[in-house]
């Protein structure tokens, strides 16, 4: 009897630990719907801390700079060491990476130079909206969303790339991720962030 107990125990708070899933809780769809609809719109921000990227044999980091400027980007990566520091700017007419050994390089979408370029896979459009808690795409999309104990997602899969949300800044509203960590087979995105501006 004793065991029976134990084990019954453990199932008991392993369900109570465990994520919810979006569709099994109203209370949570409804503070997730209510945080998007809030932050969605505000396209006017920026993040500063730490970027890592891997692809299973080889990578870079470095402090990261974001400024997004509603449908314009400016992300600056700053690593000394590697020899990797450049700034990405981009938006609907197009991208430009700057301060490579290589000079300016143009293409016609950010993420594809950046890989072009770098051999970074970095899913810039939807993370755009991932770094900030939200589905790209909004509740329309395919994504699929757990929550943690805090009633904030920890866990996002959508478009092949699981995310994961570790910590966050609670002490703003609405709440915003303080460490991200986003997968794809081998490819690996960990952003680290110290602060958000918003404007």
């Amino acid at each position: 009897m004793t065991r029976w107990l134990a084990v019954t125990l453990v199932v008991v708070l392993m369900a109570a630990c465990a994520p919810v899933r979006i569709k099994g809780n109203v209370d949570t769809l409804a503070t997730q719907a209510a945080r998007e609809k809030q932050l969605a719109p505000r396209d006017h921000w920026t993040l500063r801390g730490h970027l890592g990227v891997s692809d299973g044999h080889h990578g870079g980091s470095g402090s990261l700079t974001w400024v997004q400027d509603g449908d314009h980007f400016s992300f600056t990566v700053r690593a000394p060491i590697t020899g990797r520091s450049f700034r990405l700017v981009g938006g609907p007419d197009g991208a430009v990476l700057e301060g490579l050994d290589q000079g300016t390089v143009r293409g016609p979408d950010a993420q594809a130079l950046l890989a072009r370029v770098l051999g970074w896979r970095v899913p810039i459009k939807p993370l755009h909206d991932w770094v900030r808690g939200l589905r790209a795409g909004g509740a329309a999309s395919d994504a699929t969303l757990r929550f943690g104990a805090n009633g904030l997602p920890s866990l996002l899969t959508q478009d092949g790339w699981t995310v994961e949300y570790r910590d966050w800044f609670t002490d703003i509203t609405p709440a915003l991720p303080r460490k991200v960590y986003a997968a794809h087979g081998d490819y690996h995105v960990r952003l680290s962030i110290s602060s958000w501006t918003r404007r």
